[in-house]
């Protein structure tokens, strides 16, 4: 029988140095203490998260757990000031947050986190620091490792998105507080204006793994997580890498799940949704409450093992089945490698040389580097147009079915022209009609050829040796198909290019392909315990003013440079709850010439508008990122608006120039 409950839409949790964070609770009505579940985030708890944060808390507090949503210092309607992600402060206020919570007389001392991307982020690292009151985590999409799998780097390669999330959190940082919560709200506002971080600098001043990145990195050391982990994603998901390596390497209970969805929790994703409540209740009732719920037995990775289908960038269902193996590294797999010949996978090692360079416009069907962060049309595509510039090595049709889970790796032996370069490799599922599904990817800035740690120029003709490991996959290629590596010395817009168009040539005798092979016969599967169908949960009410909306344009200009135009329109709704109109729209804008890789840009346009009643406030905020051979551009400006006519607040440029250093 569901519990009642209460929801205290704003409260204050005190901080020991003074401070206070803003939270929104819902409290079961009963007259005994129970557990809790944390969720923190620096997304505003009274609009930004608010309607998802409808379809969890309130269903997880009908089931009696205390919920409690947090803004992290200086988001939101919490006081201070944010200085960066994962920060000390953030860790150090979490763990007083935990603490507070666990003294409540509602609380009796079992506290549970859930989140996904940041809060999948914070619960792992909040877990690392064993506060005595975390006794689980939930952590969908999220990483071990800041440095080789968030949104900043990949394979020592710059992401284009370190300076597309840097513009979003620019502009999520420069959103108000709450007004009915904050009498000090215009003080307060200004002053975060004045005092914001330049984050997307920050962070591409820190160009290799050093202390930047270990700072939050669980796999610096597994062994600190002593609470038990249910690690949840998407295949659709950049963030893919971090389940099946938590069920790997931590002593503590850790389960991987790993389905079909996109960057969503799996009950409001848009493909294929799951019960994602099911699959919280479990964990949270066995490591909260000791209830026996089975979650013990449960297989160490769960996962959806997907098929060909005809992929295109929209939303749709995606053919596979579920499976699961009962421990994580799995007894079923075995490394199958392949040798790289004259355009081919071969059995045995081939003697010879080939070369890739190709076009710096060669991604356009790579989707957006993480769907589910945007509105729609975000998802790998066909890969036969990308595949046609890239160098490929294909096996003939398979006479049976191979089916990949894991990490494949691909090991090259190379020389170069220039003395920064790239190589990046695709695995793709072609079927017979010559459609090309991309199964897996990964970049690799080959001057990181020995390690993250210390890249170094290399010398043009010099022999190196390096190896790729893929992202994680899980995919069935039908007999027939073919299996298809595809390389290439760019992959724009999700990967930065390097400063010049750089040709890699490999020496094949030294390249082979690493396939995890999984080997199962249909009677030695087991049951996979996959999560069902959503069950039914609540949605916030909101007035819609102005409906939710995308739309993407590529074209080329007269001199060559193909341009990727932007527009997603976030609505603008009246909350229910506390009456305030929010609204926001971002539009982007990526451009590169296919001969020049410094002609690469990226710019964006993000406002918000707010209103209640008399009180109304716009934010604009303007971003651009350019470069040449040598150094790295970065500007932005921040304008601020009150009063129905708009009166200016406040407007600040910043301005940065960064040396390239071996990107």
């Amino acid at each position: 029988m569901p519990q009642t409950f209460q929801t205290i839409d704003h409260t204050w949790i005190p901080l020991p140095d003074g401070r206070r964070l803003a939270a929104r609770m819902w409290l079961p009505e009963v007259d005994h203490a129970g557990p809790a579940i944390l969720e923190y985030l620096p997304y505003r708890k009274g609009d930004g998260t608010a309607p998802r944060d409808e379809t969890t808390h309130r269903v997880f507090a009908a089931e009696g757990y205390a919920c409690i949503r947090v803004d992290i210092a200086g988001t939101g309607d919490s006081e201070g000031l944010f200085d960066d992600e994962y920060s000390e402060q953030e860790l150090s206020d979490g763990e007083a947050v935990l603490a507070w919570i666990a003294a409540q007389d509602w609380c009796d001392g079992n506290i549970g986190m859930i989140g996904i991307s940041w809060g999948g982020f914070n619960g792992l690292q909040l877990a690392y620091r064993q506060p005595p009151a975390l006794k689980a985590v939930v952590s969908v999409a999220s990483t071990t490792d800041r440095y080789a799998d968030d949104i900043h780097y990949m394979g020592g390669c710059l992401l284009s998105d370190n300076a597309n999330w840097g513009s979003q959190m620019f502009a999520y940082q420069s959103r108000p507080s709450d007004p009915e919560n904050r009498p000090d709200w215009r003080e307060d506002w200004i002053r975060r204006l004045e005092e914001m971080p330049f984050m997307a600098a920050d962070w591409l001043r820190h160009q290799a793994r050093v202390g930047q990145w270990k700072h939050g990195s669980v796999c610096e050391d597994f062994s600190r997580i002593e609470a038990p982990v249910l690690a949840i994603t998407g295949w659709a998901d950049a963030y893919v890498n971090a389940p099946p390596r938590l069920a790997a390497n931590m002593t503590a209970p850790a389960k991987a799940l790993i389905g079909p969805w996109e960057h969503r929790y799996a009950h409001i994703a848009k493909l294929d949704p799951a019960d994602f409540h099911g699959e919280v209740l479990a964990w949270f009732g066995k490591w909260l409450r000791g209830e026996e719920t089975g979650v013990e037995a449960l297989p160490d990775y769960r996962t959806y093992m997907q098929e060909h289908f005809d992929p295109t960038m929209q939303n749709k269902p995606r053919r596979g089945r579920w499976i699961a193996e009962q421990d994580w590294p799995s007894p079923n797999l075995r490394e199958r490698v392949v040798h790289l010949g004259a355009g081919t996978l071969e059995q045995d090692p081939v003697e010879g040389t080939q070369t890739v360079s190709n076009p710096a416009t060669l991604g356009q069907a790579g989707g957006y580097f993480c769907p589910g962060m945007r509105y729609d049309n975000e998802l790998a595509g066909d890969q036969a147009d990308d595949d046609a510039l890239s160098l490929c090595f294909d096996t003939g049709a398979l006479p049976e079915p191979l089916e990949l889970l894991g990490r494949p790796r691909l090991r090259v032996a190379f020389t170069v022209n220039k003395p920064v370069a790239q190589l990046v490799a695709r695995l793709c599922d072609v079927a017979p009609d010559g459609v090309s599904q991309r199964i897996t990817f990964r970049p690799l800035n080959l001057n990181h050829y020995q390690s993250h740690e210390a890249p170094e120029l290399l010398e043009p003709g010099k022999r190196y040796e390096a190896e790729i490991e893929l992202n994680e996959c899980a995919h069935h290629l039908r007999a027939g198909h073919r299996l298809r590596l595809a390389l290439s010395t760019s992959y724009w817009p999700i990967v930065w290019p390097a400063p010049e168009a750089a040709e890699v040539t490999l020496h094949l005798q030294g390249c082979q392909l690493i396939l995890p092979e999984r080997k199962v016969s249909a009677e030695a599967e087991i049951e996979p315990q996959n999560p069902g169908a959503p069950r039914k949960y609540p949605q916030l009410q909101s007035e819609e003013l102005r409906p939710a909306g995308g739309r993407s344009e590529t074209y080329e200009r007269e001199d060559g440079t193909l341009v990727l135009d932007t527009f997603d329109d976030y609505g603008k709704a009246v909350d229910p709850y506390h009456g305030m109109t929010v609204g926001s729209h971002v539009t982007m804008h990526y451009a590169i010439h296919p001969d020049d890789p410094a002609s690469a840009v990226f710019a964006s346009d993000w406002k918000f508008t707010f209103q209640r009643g008399d009180w109304q406030v716009e934010v604009d905020t303007e971003n651009k990122m350019t470069c040449d051979r040598e150094n790295f551009y970065l500007w932005r400006r921040l304008t601020a608006r009150e009063g129905e006519v708009g009166t200016e607040v406040l407007t600040r440029e910043w301005q940065e120039e960064i040396p390239r250093g071996c990107l």
